[in-house]
């Protein structure tokens, strides 16, 4: 690119209105863009309010957990340990 200090003041004003036309040109395009990505956020939040919905609705139709039941009908009991005999050497 041109060092702009290099330029004469026609060349710079020149170089300014292609600038200002090139990005003239691309606002459509910009805001194109703009509303494509608002969509896309829109949509994201939408889903993200449906989940949290669905995932409260979920625990308000889940039975109450009852703390009052036997506490130790969910702990598993352990196997009966078997007596180890050591090996007996036959003659």
């Amino acid at each position: 690119m041109e060092n702009p200090e290099n330029l004469s003041p026609e060349e710079l004003t020149a170089k300014k209105e292609e600038m200002l036309q090139f990005y003239t040109d691309s606002m459509p395009y910009l805001k194109a863009q703009l509303e494509y990505e608002t969509m896309l956020c829109d949509i994201d939040e939408m889903r993200l309010k449906r989940t949290q919905i669905q995932m409260a609705y979920a625990q308000m139709m889940a039975p109450p957990e009852d703390f009052e039941q036997e506490p130790e009908a969910s702990v598993p009991e352990p196997a009966p340990k078997k007596k180890r005999t050591l090996k007996k050497e036959t003659a």
